[in-house]
């Protein structure tokens, strides 16, 4: 309603407050128009109707009335602000609180209320093992280039540190385990870290990462890091089998040169010990056989000078005894005459040797006793006829 709107009596403006005059309107007033327009919003406003009198003790209800339901009302937000409070830690969790956005503590598992709006709840996980990898190119000691992919394991070790300390923990990780790897890296030759030195490698990069984020406070403890793969970039991927095919290829030759070794060294220090025993075995018989032979001269020259024909008698006969023994046919060739006797020792060999069971002793040959006494005789008797034919022309001369 416009404030020179024409109505009523006369030319004056109308009153927008309702007064009949242009004064100032009365505050309190208003505020009770303003009441009762709320009061007939929650039902109020049905007992201001009737006499003066009811009118004044419905304004007074309705005031009470819209106090209690305020109340109510605000009972009510508060207890669900109170209830919203209300939250479970599980086992695994682990909480830090924010007051105002200052840090208040941390909290352990288990129910706990924090008041809304006042407390920030920054909730996390701190027994579940996460894991990050990373792949990485870079140059080791003796000026090679490598691949190198690793994986890591991780847990949230200080909660505090972990949300408050550093903005991203977990990126502040990737950067921490590749200037980690790259140092170790780069203090390895190629052949290390492309074969057995994979697992020394690993353990250096946790410790200098361990390191590393101890100092930048992120809370991080690592677990387990692996060394996935090592390998030669792909351009010269060629070259480094061939590299790999040679040096297999020298470990096997080296392999079985050792074999080789192993069984030859040993059965040539047997053969040198062998020979060493026969010579001394040898050196054994030639010195008893020396000294037997001396014993026996010895003994031999006592008996010769007690019998002389005897024992010359004796010698001869064991001298041809070995004579005999090593040729297989005897001619006797008797003077005077044009038959040449034929003795076949061989044959006399083979009979002796049929007749051995029987013979009390044989010798080296296999000729019995007997034979050989034969033989001797007859060659003993051809050779005195010579000698006595020699002394009967000697003489006639």
């Amino acid at each position: 309603m416009a404030w020179n709107e024409p109505g009523g009596g006369g030319n004056k403006p109308r009153d927008p407050w309702g007064g009949n005059d242009q004064g100032p309107p009365d505050l309190d007033e208003v505020l009770k128009k303003l009441q009762e327009r709320i009061n007939g919003l929650f039902g109020g406003g049905s007992r201001g109707s009737g006499t003066n009198g009811g009118s004044s003790s419905g304004s007074s209800g309705g005031g009470m009335f819209s106090g209690a339901l305020i109340s109510v009302i605000g009972a009510g937000i508060l207890t669900v602000w109170a209830l919203m409070g209300f939250y479970q830690l599980d086992q695994q969790e682990r909480a830090v609180v924010l007051r105002f956005g200052q840090f208040a503590g941390t909290l352990q598992p288990g129910l706990q209320w924090n008041p809304p709006l006042i407390d920030e709840v920054i909730t996390v996980n701190t027994t579940k093992v996460r894991a990050a990898s990373l792949r990485e190119v870079m140059l080791t000691q003796d000026e090679n280039i490598v691949e190198v992919n690793m994986s890591l394991q991780y847990v949230i070790d200080d909660i505090e540190k972990f949300v408050l300390r550093v903005r991203d923990p977990e990126i502040s990780l990737q950067h921490a385990a590749q200037s980690a790897l790259r140092h170790v890296v780069g203090d390895t030759t190629m052949d290390l870290v492309l074969t057995e030195g994979r697992a020394v490698l690993a353990l250096e990069v946790r410790d200098r990462l361990q390191g590393y984020l101890d100092n930048y406070g992120t809370g991080i403890r690592v677990a387990k890091i692996n060394i996935d793969e090592s390998k030669p970039p792909t351009q010269v991927q060629g070259a480094f089998d061939d590299v790999i095919k040679a040096r297999e290829d020298e470990e096997r030759v080296k392999n079985e040169a050792q074999s080789y070794a192993n069984g030859i060294v040993p059965e040539a220090r047997g053969r040198a010990q062998r020979m060493m025993e026969e010579s001394n075995a040898y050196r054994e018989q030639v010195l008893a056989t020396a000294e037997g032979e001396a014993d026996r001269f010895k003994r031999l020259l006592a008996e010769y000078q007690k019998a002389p024909e005897v024992t010359r008698e004796r010698l001869y006969l064991d001298a041809m005894q070995v004579v005999m023994g090593n040729t297989s046919k005897v001619l006797v060739d008797v003077e005077g005459g044009n038959n040449v006797m034929y003795l076949p020792l061989d044959k006399l060999v083979s009979q002796g040797g049929n007749l051995r069971q029987s013979a009390t002793g044989s010798s080296r040959t296999g000729l019995s006793e007997s034979a050989l006494r034969q033989i001797t005789e007859r060659v003993t008797e051809q050779l005195r006829r010579e000698m006595n034919n020699d002394n009967v022309r000697g003489g006639g001369r």
